[in-house]
């Protein structure tokens, strides 16, 4: 890994407002250069990136928390159409005039405006570098739930720094062209997703600075300490996503 975050803060809880004491998230904090950017952990599939004050809100979902306490959006990344990560009413509740939406097609159609994406498309907004890449299954029997060329996961650059969000996917052939990434989110729950050992060979594809398994349900994690041994240029970080 060519560049690394510098660490400043982790699994620490932190409510996301000054007004949202009610509702507690644990949060990790990086420098970024002279700036920071703090990631909030909010369940399921869904998070909220802070860089200096430029909100990033992934898959909002009002199930997970209480949007109207939240800050309002810079950007809203919607990976794919299903409820439990488009969301309309909370989306609702953070937009502003000023809010930038990328989503995949078939998001677009129902929720009516945003910029669609498609696999592989690239979008610079506020500065941030945003790259649509595949989320699919590949296991037979479960492509029906996320068939490929439908959804998206996005890679965040943050002035060289990249962040992966995979969306809802298996372990597939096309993590092996994703370089130099500093943070990955890989979801771990059957059927829909991945099995541990699934995002294990996820993670020696992508080779990481540090993992954060997500979008995992009930899914026991307890294995993958012991899986991820061999890859030695990661680091596994398990936060709250319930």
């Amino acid at each position: 890994m060519k560049t690394y975050f510098a660490f400043l803060l982790s699994f620490f809880l932190l409510p996301l407002t000054a007004s949202h004491a009610q509702q507690i998230f644990e949060t990790d904090t990086f420098a970024v250069g002279q700036k920071k950017l703090v990631i909030h952990f909010i369940g399921h599939g869904t998070i909220m990136l802070d860089y200096d004050g430029l909100i990033i809100h992934v898959d909002p979902v009002e199930r997970y928390a209480d949007y109207t306490k939240l800050a309002k959006a810079d950007i809203i990344l919607i990976t794919h159409q299903h409820q439990d990560h488009l969301d309309k009413g909370a989306i609702a509740k953070i937009l502003s005039d000023k809010t930038r939406i990328a989503l995949n097609r078939a998001s677009y159609d129902i929720l009516g405006f945003g910029k669609a994406m498609a696999n592989g498309d690239t979008l610079i907004i506020k500065g941030i570098k945003i790259t649509s890449v595949p989320a699919y299954n590949t296991t037979k029997g479960r492509d029906k739930f996320h068939p490929q060329g439908r959804d998206n996961g996005y890679i965040l650059d943050f002035g060289g720094k990249k962040i992966y969000i995979a969306g809802d996917t298996e372990n597939i052939p096309e993590m092996k062209q994703l370089k130099n990434i500093d943070i990955a989110f890989l979801p771990m729950n059957q059927p829909y997703t991945m099995t541990a050992k699934q995002l294990i060979q996820a993670v020696k594809m992508i080779k990481p600075m540090i993992v954060y398994p997500y979008h995992y349900g009930d899914s026991d994690l307890s294995a993958l300490p012991k899986l991820l041994k061999d890859a030695k240029a990661t680091e596994l970080r398990i936060r709250r996503m319930n």
